[in-house]
């Protein structure tokens, strides 16, 4: 059966087929340009003073900007300091979360480091007259656009991993009640509409409510991009090399290629990006996966090569890459976003991580819609909420200090004398926090021998529960209190910023005084993608990929983690950044 989303609503919702990819391209293309960011140190340096000419500078700094756009879709706004102002200027604002609740950010590491989450959207907006030539369906121009380009980008805390996921446009999910900061009119929820939508409920800061709503992982920044900018900036860069497995050719994109490999720039780049009826079965997912392969393509070659080398181009790709973004306040000048991309710099190709999430057909419109697969889709977005990398190679975590040696056998620490603050963090953007979560679990601490066991009213909003604490001397003290509750150790984690034993209460245990325990959590993750009472459901590699290749193996690394759960379940079809044997296949009624 295939999943082509809303055929008859099509030109509502997306504007024509065509629009939907573009606004991919768009994402995707960005993502490209931004590509080229970062690994030129000398950048690093104010403009001021001596060292290299300014005009060299500058180009240093627009291409390794750029390299980091191809992952973030924020590179190229980064063009240098000589236009600075102007480039600042070019760039959209928006609030970063429009719902009512949003969730607490991740919790620094041992090192006091933090995750970092970006939501990358796409935009089909035909706000302007070279949108409209590029998405065509000017009769859409007054339409409030639909993001249907949905990729959050998971840099980890120590910059060492990039876990990247994406949500299919057609996903139906829960759109939580959202107020638009421009005129003030309110959306109620809805968990009827597909999430490209959310962006029409305010702009897309009610999409990153939705995601947070849907993941459990807190959103730091978002970056949206239009199709103006993409194919200035594939052409800027070179063009990506692509392939597919057969002659395609799909009218309602315009993409027309021959079976093999192919360096694709400029329109059709975009086309590319565009393509869903050409790719697998003709649903939103080929599309999917083939716009991993691209940004995989992009981010390989901006890294090994000096594709951005002209300075007229790298200011036009400035100029395109700055107008076509919009993003959260809080990353809105070019200094903020060549910084953040300076910062992801560091993370290896090869430790990058695309992954789609794993999905099956929507009961409610099976010929249209998916949902979240139940199991891996969980599995998935909690690896990403605990910084856990996708491709199964963290390196084993040293014990603590205190955790092994003669501490190791240390004396049980006396309950009465260890401080804990406890906070009620149940609520969600749809739900109200439980009332007297956290009074009600101090209250059982206390009748535990925790007698120093306080409760503190102030809001706060997360997924999983977890209890931190400041210093490696005390946690012996937080894994005694993590057992008088039933918590799992891997919920215990160092945090500089803690004060003392903090326990927050997640979305994850509303009742109860002991945590609740997963059901099944071996099983969880490891459903066969192809298994799923006989329907269809998420899905397989670009090209159809062998899962027993090597590059999607467990067992490569020696450091790999001893839990070999802690990957990507197949069913999110995970794609390494270094791998270039990825090959679309072709919906057999597009080749020729």
């Amino acid at each position: 059966m295939r999943l082509n989303g809303l055929r008859g609503d099509e030109k509502a919702e997306n504007g024509g087929e065509e629009k939907s990819g573009k606004e991919e391209a768009s994402g995707k293309d960005a993502a490209s340009a931004a590509g080229n960011g970062g690994a030129d140190k000398g950048t690093d340096r104010p403009s001021g003073g001596g060292g290299r000419p300014p005009r060299r500078r500058a180009v240093r700094i627009i291409r390794w900007t750029a390299l980091c756009l191809a992952l973030l879709v924020l590179g190229a706004s980064a063009a240098g300091y000589l236009y600075y102002r102007h480039l600042n200027g070019n760039i959209r604002k928006g609030k970063l979360n429009l719902g009512d609740k949003q969730l607490d950010r991740s919790v620094p590491n041992a090192a006091g480091q933090r995750p970092l989450n970006i939501l990358l959207l796409g935009s089909d907006s035909r706000n302007s007259k070279e949108n409209q030539d590029l998405g065509g369906a000017r009769e859409d121009a007054d339409r409030p656009a639909l993001a249907d380009v949905q990729m959050l980008v998971h840099v980890s805390a120590d910059r060492s991993n990039m876990s990247v996921v994406s949500v299919p446009r057609d996903t139906r999910v829960t759109i939580p009640k959202c107020t638009d900061p421009a005129d003030g009119k309110v959306y109620k929820e809805t968990s009827s509409q597909i999430i490209n939508t959310s962006l029409q409920n305010g702009g897309p800061g009610c999409t990153v409510a939705t995601w947070e709503e849907l993941t459990g992982i807190p959103i730091d920044h978002f970056m949206m991009i239009d199709f103006a900018g993409v194919v200035s900036m594939a052409d800027a860069v070179g063009g990506v090399p692509v392939c597919v497995k057969s002659n395609i050719r799909d009218d309602k994109s315009g993409l027309r290629l021959e079976k093999g490999t192919h360096t694709i720039k400029g329109e059709q780049a975009l086309q590319w990006l565009r393509t869903r009826h050409g790719f697998e079965d003709g649903s939103d997912i080929g599309r999917t996966h083939a716009q991993h392969l691209y940004m995989n393509s992009m981010v390989r070659q901006l890294k090994s090569g000096s594709r951005l080398s002209d300075p007229g181009q790298l200011t036009d790709l400035a100029e395109s890459a700055t107008k076509a973004l919009t993003v959260d306040k809080d990353l809105g000048s070019v200094k903020k976003l060549y910084d953040l991309g300076n910062d992801i710099k560091r993370v290896p190709s090869s430790r990058i991580t695309m992954t789609t999430m794993p999905w099956v057909q929507d009961p409610q419109d099976p010929d249209a819609h998916v949902i979240p697969k139940k199991g891996d889709a969980d599995k998935l977005f909690s690896l990403v909420r605990n910084d856990i990398a996708l491709d199964g190679k963290d390196k084993k975590k040293p014990e603590p200090a205190d955790a092994k040696g003669p501490a190791k056998h240390a004396a049980t620490p006396a309950k009465d004398k260890i401080a804990v603050t406890v906070f009620n963090g149940t609520g969600t953007a749809v739900l109200p926090p439980a009332t007297g979560r956290g009074s009600d679990i101090a209250s059982y601490l206390v009748k535990q021998g925790f007698t120093k066991t306080t409760s503190d009213s102030t809001p706060r909003a997360q997924a999983d529960t977890t209890i931190t604490y400041p210093k490696q001397t005390q946690r012996a003290d937080a894994l005694a209190v993590a057992k008088a509750l039933g918590l799992p150790e891997d919920a215990v984690r160092l945090s500089p910023s803690a004060e003392q034993v903090t326990l927050v209460i997640g979305g994850d245990w509303r009742e109860g005084d002991t945590y609740p325990k997963p059901a099944d959590a071996k099983g969880n993750g490891k459903g066969d993608a192809k298994k799923a009472d006989g329907k269809k459901s998420g899905g397989s590699k670009p090209g159809g990929g062998d899962d027993e290749d090597p590059k999607h193996k467990q067992g490569a690394n020696s450091d790999n983690t001893d839990n070999a759960d802690n990957k990507a379940p197949e069913s999110a079809d995970p794609l390494n950044g270094d791998d270039k044997s990825a090959c679309m296949e072709v919906n057999p009624i597009n080749r020729f």
